[in-house]
């Protein structure tokens, strides 16, 4: 599984997954034609040149050379210092197996890495199971919005992650089964990797027992420390380097 920034060749698949996404998770309060319209509007003609915009992030999850998911957010404030993540979405199809986490965590990532010291995430009061999964992973209701989405208004939920002071900091910790292992990948352990950060995995959800190392450009376990602290993925190659050298040696 890659997870990449969109490209103008993504936008079909986007618009698809955006449709196909609504139309499972919302229609309990979104009617079709509502949800058509919300379409139109947002991933329209126009939404091939959005790509261009330097303060607008687009990610997709690619497997097997397909898209099966996005996430859409914005950098926005004087000196765009709130990244706002507005919308993820994953294929109905899709869905489970840690995905929309990983998804969550690339894009708040970047996010961090572009200019945020703030990330909000939205997500529509009448979505249950939206509301569990940001509650769920590090963020707290902070407020309320009014959005308009084809010719009605809805409320949405506005959560907050503030204060970042390290990524120590963060909570969001997936259940995950690789290899026929289940092991507990905790994403605010995470360190720099050549491709893509390596988060510390554990073998019992309360993180008393360490297994080792999540490779998060590939979703594999298969890697080795050496006792300099440098991590190689043996699955795709993905490398950190050493972060510490002894004094004596230089």
């Amino acid at each position: 599984m890659e997870i990449r920034e969109a490209t103008e060749s993504d936008v079909d698949a986007i618009r698809s997954i955006a449709h196909d996404s609504l139309a499972s998770t919302y229609t309990d309060f979104l009617d079709e034609e509502t949800i058509d319209t919300a379409i139109d509007q947002w991933y329209g003609d126009g939404f091939a040149d959005d790509l261009a915009d330097d303060h607008l992030l687009i990610l997709v999850v690619e497997r097997d050379g397909e898209i099966i998911g996005f996430s859409q957010s914005e950098l926005v404030g004087q000196q765009y210092e709130t990244g706002q993540l507005q919308w993820l979405h994953i294929d109905p199809d899709d869905r489970g197996g840690g995905t929309g986490v990983r998804l969550l965590v690339r894009t708040r990532e970047k996010l961090l890495e572009e200019s945020a010291d703030q990330v909000q995430c939205f997500v529509l009061e009448d979505n249950e199971g939206g509301n569990e999964f940001y509650a769920a992973h590090g963020f707290e209701q902070a407020g309320q919005r009014e959005v308009e989405i084809g010719d009605e208004t809805f409320t949405e939920n506005v959560y907050v992650e503030s204060e970042i002071e390290s990524d120590d900091d963060w909570n969001a910790i997936d259940e995950l089964e690789l290899d026929d292992e289940t092991v507990y990948v905790s994403y605010g352990e995470a360190v720099r990797g050549s491709q893509a950060p390596f988060y510390s995995a554990y073998e019992t959800e309360d993180q008393s027992s360490r297994y080792g190392w999540f490779c998060g450009h590939c979703d594999s376990i298969d890697n080795a420390m050496d006792s300099m602290g440098r991590i190689e993925c043996n699955a795709c190659g993905n490398r950190r380097k050493a972060t510490r050298w002894d004094s004596s040696y230089l």
